[in-house]
């Protein structure tokens, strides 16, 4: 559950990077998830020191809005989870690749 975890904190800090100005109902439809898992993730986020959260009102027609903001710490950790995400799938690479010539060599005899 741990790995799904930083996934989903993954792709959320991806998203908030891309549309920092989305709605919490836009993030959750964009990333597939409910609104009460994206609200949990948010909280972790931002109690981590990740995210900090920002209200805006909009003066022309006095909506507030939130916006969410990655912070330093934030931009460094999903760059970790890049760098592990690259690292774990040139491992499976490799591995399809030396299981595929395995393969192609034992079918050569």
């Amino acid at each position: 559950m741990k790995n799904n975890l930083k996934q989903d904190q993954f792709e959320l800090l991806r998203k908030i990077n891309k549309s920092p100005n989305f709605s919490q109902r836009d993030l959750a439809y964009e990333l597939g998830f409910s609104l009460g898992k994206l609200n949990y993730c948010l909280k972790e986020l931002k109690k981590k020191g990740l995210v900090k959260i920002k209200n805006f009102q909009n003066k022309k027609n006095k909506i507030s809005h939130l916006k969410y903001i990655l912070t330093t710490k934030g931009v460094s950790f999903r760059t970790k989870l890049t760098i592990n995400f690259m690292k774990k799938k040139i491992q499976e690479y490799d591995q399809l690749k030396k299981e595929l010539d395995e393969n192609v060599d034992s079918s050569e005899i």
